[in-house]
């Protein structure tokens, strides 16, 4: 008899292993990964002189590796650029839940813990390249109508790059679970479904009257989910990428 093959996922040990309800948890580079793509933001968790700090910043994933950019005198990238254990987290949630007591009030929602050393990205190419996508994995094919970068902004900025070592999903779909007893109770209950959603572009008010909204904001139209068009987007860009 043949065998499936098991899909590709993450180490679990100690430090990325879900401890409470852990059927909830997920390893596998598909889930991993698609939540990662469907968000902007991230949070980055590290430690300076014995403090913990927690940044948020925008980021993109190429492969197993996770990229994020800030200013090159911030804290938090000084603090990284040698190679320091840190911790990447997104979350998207998805609704709000009243149950019949406090106990059970919940939210769901999707989101990942991303583990690895971040490291300051030297290499001249592998940092223009960075930042090239820095702006293409959310715009494809944006970076090319721009002006181009000049030398003292690529200076003032610096790119982070942390292979993921490892990392869990957690997801949480149930909406509303009261205890069986609780739902003869004359209590009202409900799921608040919640959406992030584009809404209707606000064009710059000094624009020229002949310069039209541009072919890279296309997966970005209003009533969009944003998760959706930010897939959408990465797909895109890196199948650019893998074309050029």
């Amino acid at each position: 008899m043949s065998s499936i093959p098991e899909a590709p996922s993450y180490p679990v040990d100690r430090t990325n292993r879900v401890k409470r309800l852990h059927q909830r948890g997920f390893y596998d580079h598909e889930t991993v990964h698609r939540l990662l793509d469907a968000a902007a933001l991230c949070h980055v968790s590290y430690v300076v002189d014995g403090q913990p700090y927690c940044t948020p910043t925008l980021f993109w994933r190429e492969g197993s590796t996770l990229y994020w950019h800030g200013s090159s005198a911030s804290r938090m990238l000084r603090n990284l650029s040698t190679g320091e254990p840190a911790c990447l987290a997104v979350t998207h949630l998805d609704s709000l839940v009243l149950a019949r007591c406090g106990f059970n009030h919940s939210a769901d929602y999707r989101s990942v813990m991303c583990f690895g050393q971040a490291k300051l990205v030297s290499d001249p190419a592998e940092k223009e390249r960075a930042l090239v996508m820095m702006v293409d994995r959310f715009f494809p094919g944006r970076t090319a109508t721009l002006r181009a970068t000049t030398v003292q902004e690529t200076k003032a900025t610096a790119v982070i790059a942390m292979s993921i070592e490892r990392a869990s999903a957690k997801i949480r779909a149930k909406g509303v679970a009261d205890d069986e007893e609780d739902y003869a109770l004359p209590i009202y209950a409900e799921r608040l479904p919640v959406q992030t959603v584009i809404g209707a572009p606000e064009p710059c008010e000094r624009l020229p009257p002949d310069v039209a909204r541009t072919a890279d904001l296309a997966e970005y139209q209003k009533g969009r989910l944003l998760e959706d068009a930010l897939g959408e987007a990465y797909r895109r860009a890196y199948a650019d990428a893998a074309e050029g």
